[in-house]
């Protein structure tokens, strides 16, 4: 999503993109910046629901920090700074402290100036402060601070910075460039400031998933199915990003070895300091201006015999330049050895869920590190305005072997990390195949359209039917897509004269002469870029079948042929907890934001809350207390139309009900039953969280049920919900 804005008078509008996934269309909305209600509300809310400020806001330990913190700085009348302001949290903590609260005014001279360059969050703020009796009293700028101007948006310098622009890896939502414009232009010398410093952690690991996700090369030399989505001597053709990745790492606890490990839960700290495991690898100071980029060199001791596949990494906020107040986003596994205060604050774990922040991981880019006991790891670290890297090498190596890269940008396709997981998945390939090949049995002179971004089908059927003829739309990847085929086709054994691609969708018709029909019409389905969508938003293919139907054979074969909304119900108390509705936060009335934020848990009977997208298996402490249970299903072999489903199931867990997960199950070939699943036990797809307002308690026997129905409108890709649960008499 992406916005713009423009300023005409006393009032400002900002323009914002907003795509709908089943069509693919784009419009600009545009938000107003009067506090009244109008037309753009209901858009604003559903545009706010899914992000990640009411995760934030329910996160009681950053909350208690930042006001513990903030009450020990701000100790007389000054001028307070607060950049990223969001609902205004910060910018009222200081305001109390200073006595500028609704509890009478002050006569000193101090203010408090709310800096948030987000025009739906600044009219929330608003409504929040005057929920508070602090409308007046905190200056709210529109604006990125880096727009500010002393003098003009402010009257002086200010003496103190509040400011939460973290992201789980720390630097991702600007914090080094806005930290240096605000040095530079917008407070004192020597200002304070909240956060104090922050200090980022990491450690070596060994885990077979977080190989599996960046992989693919080595992956796809261990399956002998003839397709080559990364060639040999190609590599980063096709692949994850060189970045970090934010995951919940304790999800996955079970499965990582700590190639390094810490000492003994006895150890001191200076034991701890040569030990370096964790290992810190940089601070940052907000009170005094950042470098925008530097350098360090670690030397990592191994103590086991393995395989680095990634580090994981985590930061430290010391919230008080006394160091007293902290708060960590390190994993669960990360725990306090001793009292000592160094010591303690490094290995702080984070304690609880929480999804706005996670762990890092940086994938080792030589896909198996092998290191072994008492070895050195030399590590060099680097850090830029907007992120962290690394590099290793070992004593035994003067450099570790780079990617090739023997192909150009533009026909290098990077892919999310599940993505790419689920190309080098040996079970997903040969059920795609077999679909694939069953169809291909079937048509003599195949004439096969991609009706989405799936490179894999669009080799699969050129690499196994000389005759057939693709036509991949590749509505994401476009011209990228294109070229990837071409430069994959001698390793995939076809041809590019067997590849006609279309400049535009509307090329079609012309494209298809001599009344020339498809005859075979697949998707995975799959849409690039299109990561953080609902399960039934990925049916972008199903409008195109549609669209399409006057060049479809009579006889088309269309795969997937049906796709099986499914449900069950689920014990989620940390997804739960970080959604629920709002009423104070350290003193301070937020139930206004409750509809606008997308609240779920303990919400009016009368509203109600939306489908959130979650990898369930990271979503904390779960378990499926129902069986798995087909709503409605959805026909493929037919035009578009509106759908509707009710089943009832029984509870096979005693427990806790938060909610429904929601996914589909796509039926690759009715006649032979090939299934692709995408439920909650699977790793590589995102289901459909919907929360309930009130958990219900719920019994492993006849006493109760749960009826539900499903109304699904594809002209909208909406998807209404309507549940009841039973209790049986006995």
């Amino acid at each position: 999503m992406s916005s713009s804005a423009a300023s005409g008078g006393s009032s400002q509008r900002m323009f914002q993109l907003k795509t709908d996934p089943l069509t693919g269309k784009s419009e600009w909305v545009v938000i107003e910046e009067e506090e009244e209600d109008n037309g753009n509300q209901t858009t604003t809310k559903a545009l706010l629901a899914t992000t990640s400020y009411l995760d934030m806001l329910n996160d009681t330990r950053r909350n208690r920090a930042y006001r513990q913190a903030i009450d020990k700085t701000v100790t007389k009348p000054c001028h307070v700074l607060d950049i990223g302001a969001g609902t205004g949290l910060l910018s009222m903590m200081a305001a109390r402290a200073m006595g500028l609260d609704s509890k009478g005014s002050s006569s000193s001279t101090g203010m408090v100036t709310a800096c948030e360059s987000y025009l739906p969050m600044v009219k929330l703020m608003r409504k929040v402060f005057r929920a508070n009796g602090m409308d007046g009293k905190i200056r709210v700028i529109n604006k990125r601070s880096d727009e500010l101007e002393v003098g003009l948006d402010i009257p002086a310098r200010a003496d103190i910075l509040v400011s939460e622009i973290l992201d789980s890896e720390l630097l991702g939502e600007g914090l080094i460039p806005t930290l240096q414009h605000a040095h530079d232009k917008l407070l004192v010398e020597n200002p304070q400031t909240v956060p104090y410093r922050a200090t980022t952690y990491g450690q070596l690991v060994e885990c077979s998933y977080l190989w599996e996700l960046h992989d693919l090369v080595n992956r796809e030399a261990e399956v002998s199915d003839g397709i080559h989505l990364d060639p040999s001597g190609m590599g980063g053709l096709l692949g994850v990003k060189k970045q970090q990745f934010a995951i919940h790492c304790d999800a996955i606890k079970e499965e990582i070895k700590l190639v390094t490990k810490m000492c003994s839960l006895n150890i001191c700290s200076i034991c701890y300091k040569s030990y370096r495991e964790p290992f810190k690898v940089f601070d940052f100071d907000f009170w005094r201006r950042p470098d925008s980029s530097r350098e360090t060199e670690l030397q990592i001791k191994a103590t086991n015999d393995g395989t680095v596949h990634a580090i994981i990494s985590w930061w430290l906020l010391q919230l008080d330049s006394e160091g007293t107040i902290f708060y960590s986003t390190g994993p669960n596994w990360i725990r306090c050895p001793s009292d000592g205060k160094e010591l303690k604050s490094s290995l702080l774990g984070s304690g609880n869920w929480c999804d706005h922040w996670k762990q890092s991981v940086w994938f080792t880019p030589s896909s198996r590190l092998p290191v072994f006991k008492d070895e050195e790891v030399q590590l060099h670290a680097v850090h830029t305005e907007t992120s962290i890297s690394y590099e290793f090498k070992t004593l035994n190596e003067k450099k570790e072997i780079a990617h090739l890269d023997f192909c150009t940008q533009d026909c290098q396709i990077v892919l999310s990390p599940e993505r790419n997981a689920l190309y080098g998945d040996s079970g997903w390939r040969c059920l795609m195949l077999n679909a694939i090949e069953k169809a291909l049995q079937q048509i003599v002179h195949p004439l096969c359209l991609v009706a989405d971004d799936s490179i894999f089908l669009t080799i699969a059927v050129a690499h196994l039917s000389k005759s057939a003829h693709v036509i991949p739309l590749f509505p994401g990847l476009g011209k990228k897509g294109s070229k990837y085929l071409q430069t994959v086709a001698a390793a995939n054994d076809y041809t590019m004269d067997r590849i006609e691609i279309l400049k535009k969708k509307k090329d079609l018709q012309s494209t298809l002469q001599d009344s020339r029909k498809i005859n075979l019409l697949v998707a995975e389905p799959f849409y690039y870029g299109n990561d953080s969508v609902l399960p039934w938003q990925n049916l972008r293919f199903w409008k195109e079948r549609t669209s399409l139907d006057s060049i479809l054979s009579k006889d088309v074969l269309i795969m997937p042929c049906k796709g099986l909304l499914k449900a069950c119900a689920v014990y989620l108390p940390d997804l739960w907890q970080s959604r629920r509705s709002l009423l104070e936060i350290e003193g301070f009335d937020h139930a206004i934001v409750n509809t606008t934020l997308g609240a779920c848990g303990d919400l009016p009977v009368t509203e109600d809350g939306p489908f959130l997208p979650f990898f369930v298996w990271q979503c904390g402490e779960s378990k499926i207390l129902s069986e798995m249970t087909t709503i409605l299903e959805l026909d493929f072999s037919k035009p578009t139309s509106p759908c509707s489903g009710k089943t009832q199931f029984q509870f096979r867990e005693s427990g806790m009900c938060h909610g429904f997960v929601l996914w589909i199950d796509w039926v690759m070939d009715a006649r032979d039953n090939i299934v692709l699943s995408t439920g909650p036990d699977k790793r590589y797809w995102k289901q459909a969280v919907k929360l309930l307002s009130k958990p219900v308690e719920v019994r492993d026997d006849d006493s109760s049920s749960t009826e539900i129905e499903a109304f699904f409108d594809p002209c909208n890709g909406e998807l209404i919900l309507k549940h009841a649960f039973l209790t049986n008499q006995r």
